[in-house]
């Protein structure tokens, strides 16, 4: 084995130890959005008061 060989796959290693950090990375900032996103949304979803129905109870339609 000559030194090019040695180095070509130690920078071999280098890059898929950095491929594989930068995409624990991304996943882990993925799932902190998306805990974000859920969090606004039962936010969001709490603070809505719901409108009442229109006509819920007030007649009903037959045709026949």
């Amino acid at each position: 084995m000559d030194i090019s060989s040695i180095m070509a796959n130690n920078v071999a290693e280098i890059q898929r130890t950095l491929s594989s950090n930068l995409l624990k990375s991304q996943m882990a900032t993925q799932a902190a959005q998306a805990t974000v996103m859920l969090d606004d949304l039962t936010k969001a979803q709490a603070s809505t008061q719901q409108a009442p129905h229109p006509t819920h109870g007030n007649r009903l339609d037959l045709k026949g």
